[in-house]
C-alpha cells in the first residue's frame, strides 16, 4: 500500500485543482468568485492551509472540466485530507510550517537527508533525542521536552512495516564524535545506526563524509535539508530547509532542483555504505 497522510492528500488535491485551472486558463478570481469566498481564503486553500469542502469541490468540477472519474479521485483525496494526522496533537507546540512538514514527511515514499551537525532525527535513539530536547527546550520544562521526544518517536514509525519509507542519508563525521548525552548515550546511538542499517537493509542507505574527504566540499557549509518523494507520479519532489532558527517547506521547482544537486554533490564525496558503517562501528568502539 502506498504511504499517504492527510497533509499529502490535501496537497495533491489542491495541486491538481491549480494545475487544471492553469491548463484551462481559468484565473483565481473566477474561482474564488464562483465559490463565493475571499481571495485571501482561496490563497490559504491553495497552499494547503485549510480544506476545500465537498460542496465547493462539486461546484468547481464543471468550471474546471473534471470528468466523473477525476472528480471521484479528488473526492477520495478530499475525504482522506479530512482525517486527523498524528502531528495535530502537537499544534500548540510546533510552528505551522513544521507541522506541515511532519504531515508531508508522514506521506513520503522516499526521503533523502543531509545532516552535518547531529544524527538525523528519524535515526536517533530515545535517549539521544531526550538529551537534545532537554538542552534546547526554551521553557526549561521537562514536560515539554518529553512531548518533543514523543513527537520525534512518532515520526520514526515511518521506518516500520512493509510500506516503510526509503531513506538515503548523508551525515558528516562530526556527529559521530560529538558525545550528545555523554559517552554511553553516544556509543549506543552509533551502534543503533549500524543495527538499523542491518535490519532495514536496502530501505536505509547511510553515508558518512569523513574529515579527510577529497574534492570540493564547500557544500558542507549548508543547513540541514531533506528531499521528499511520493508514490503518486502527479506529485513533485518537495524540500525542507532547516537552520538553527527556522524551517521552510521548499516547493519552487528551481530551488528543489538546487537542493537535489547539492544532495548529489555531498553524496558523491561521502564514503560508500559499507565504509560508512565500518567507520560508525569503529567510532563506537573507540568511545570509552
Amino acid at each position: 500500500m502506498a504511504r499517504t497522510s492527510p497533509t499529502v492528500a490535501n496537497w495533491e488535491l489542491m495541486l491538481r485543482v491549480r494545475e487544471q485551472a492553469k491548463r484551462r486558463g481559468i484565473k483565481s478570481k473566477e474561482i474564488f468568485g464562483k465559490l463565493s469566498i475571499t481571495q485571501q481564503y482561496w490563497s490559504l486553500l491553495s497552499k494547503g492551509k485549510g480544506l476545500l469542502t465537498e460542496d465547493r469541490l462539486q461546484v468547481l468540477a464543471p468550471l474546471l472540466g473534471f470528468d466523473a472519474d477525476e472528480l471521484a479521485e479528488l473526492s477520495e483525496l478530499r475525504a482522506a485530507a479530512e482525517e486527523r494526522g498524528w502531528q495535530a496533537e502537537y499544534s500548540g507546540m510546533f510552528q505551522d510550517e513544521l507541522l506541515r512538514y511532519y504531515g508531508l514527511e508522514d506521506g513520503a515514499q522516499s526521503i533523502r537527508s543531509f545532516e552535518f551537525g547531529v544524527i538525523p532525527g528519524l535515526l536517533q535513539t530515545e535517549e539521544y533525542i531526550r538529551a537534545i530536547m532537554s538542552s534546547i527546550t526554551a521553557t526549561g520544562r521537562p514536560s515539554e521536552a518529553e512531548q518533543r521526544v514523543r513527537a520525534r518517536l512518532q515520526r520514526q514509525r515511518l521506518l516500520e512495516g512493509p510500506d516503510r519509507v526509503q531513506m538515503s542519508v548523508v551525515i558528516g563525521q562530526a556527529p559521530l564524535m560529538q558525545q550528545v548525552g555523554g559517552p554511553e548515550v553516544q556509543r549506543r546511538q552509533l551502534l543503533h545506526l549500524v543495527e538499523l542499517a542491518d535490519t532495514l537493509g536496502d530501505s536505509l542507505d547511510i553515508r558518512v563524509i569523513p574529515f579527510d574527504a577529497r574534492g570540493s566540499i564547500a557544500a558542507l557549509n549548508t543547513a540541514t535539508f531533506h528531499l521528499l518523494n511520493f508514490a503518486s507520479t502527479r506529485m513533485p519532489t518537495l524540500g525542507w530547509l532547516e537552520t538553527a532558527v527556522y524551517g521552510l517547506v521548499v516547493e519552487e521547482t528551481r530551488r528543489v532542483a538546487e537542493l537535489s544537486f547539492l544532495y548529489d554533490r555531498v553524496h558523491s564525496v561521502a564514503l560508500s555504505r559499507k565504509e560508512s558503517l565500518r567507520l560508525i562501528e569503529q567510532t563506537a568502539q573507540q568511545i570509552g
